[in-house]
């Protein structure tokens, strides 16, 4: 499985109409951390966003995180 974090970040905000500047802006308001869309791209981009933070994407869109045993 090949798990790319910013394509899949990318595409669910997208299905949920969002841009990664609303993402941004969500994100602060949840966390009370400041997110700027310049920060938050570099994160996903350079694939050091933590996991943390891709469980509180997943829940501001609105997305279930699901593990699904390969054996």
């Amino acid at each position: 499985m090949n798990f790319n974090a910013k394509e899949q970040i990318k595409s669910l905000t997208a299905l949920k109409g969002l841009n990664i500047t609303k993402l941004a802006d969500l994100l602060t308001a949840k966390t009370g951390r400041k997110y700027s869309l310049n920060s938050l791209s570099k994160r996903i981009n350079r694939g050091t966003i933590t996991y943390n933070e891709v469980m509180q994407i997943a829940d501001l869109l609105e997305f279930d995180v699901n593990y699904i045993s390969r054996i």
